[in-house]
């Protein structure tokens, strides 16, 4: 409970803090963000395994403004302006053709992946791409499994918490700040024990962040083929020792 508490305060300080700011007429649109946010937040402290909630959470957050200085700062990353300007979203991936490709290849590597944790290639939560900051969502939702392998984040809490990091070094997603500080939270609430593991996991994952090229500016989809290695090495991409 006490868990739980500290971590309702941060969603409500970070989510309530620009409702207070709105005009009138702006309040009951801010709200249900609050609401969505604070659904979302609570859902996952109650039951981790929910992990749609997070996009109840970053719903919620879509109007902010740490949202627009997110997308403000990934969009000034080399490469990563034109991909907003195109609005580019790939089809959705054939994971049997990818199969094909040499094991080498990010294509493979990620068909295994998907294959091997009985995930589905579209799982995330889609958004009407209107504005930036819906691309910004549907773009990161998008690849979120690919950043996973080609940064060799796990999929287990640490390996998510360490891909978060890695985000917010990246391009600032509230989204995984909100996550990476509820975590800190829980973990010296609940599970102080674990607590030199996440201080390894944050930090390592947040310097990743800052020493690779863009990730946000690939199109990956375009060129499956390309060994995993040569991606890695290509984005200067240093996996953790």
């Amino acid at each position: 409970m006490a868990a739980q508490q500290a971590v309702l305060c941060l969603f409500k300080l970070l989510t309530l803090t620009p409702v207070l700011a709105m005009k009138f007429q702006d309040l009951l649109g801010r709200q249900r963000d609050v609401l969505s946010t604070l659904k979302g937040a609570m859902t996952l402290i109650r039951d981790p395994e929910k992990t749609d909630s997070v996009y109840d959470i970053e719903d919620g957050l879509q109007h902010i403004e740490a949202t627009r200085l997110a997308v403000e700062f990934a969009k000034a990353q080399p490469g990563v302006a034109p991909l907003f300007e195109e609005r580019y979203l790939a089809p959705s991936p054939d994971i049997a053709a990818l199969l094909q490709l040499p094991p080498e290849s990010l294509g493979y590597a990620y068909a295994s992946y998907i294959t091997n944790a009985g995930f589905d290639p579209n799982f995330y939560r889609k958004a009407e791409v209107t504005d930036d900051i819906t691309y910004f969502l549907m773009r990161m939702r998008q690849t979120h499994d690919i950043w996973h392998i080609v940064t060799n984040f796990g999929v287990d809490v640490m390996g998510e918490l360490g891909l978060k990091a890695f985000e917010l070094a990246q391009v600032r997603r509230p989204l995984a700040a909100m996550l990476v500080a509820g975590s800190v939270i829980e973990t010296l609430l609940k599970k102080p024990a674990a607590m030199d593991m996440l201080l390894n996991v944050i930090p390592n994952g947040y310097r990743m962040g800052t020493q690779a090229q863009p990730l946000l500016a690939q199109k990956w989809e375009e060129n499956w083929e390309k060994p995993l290695a040569d991606w890695r090495s290509q984005l200067g991409v240093k996996l953790d020792a």
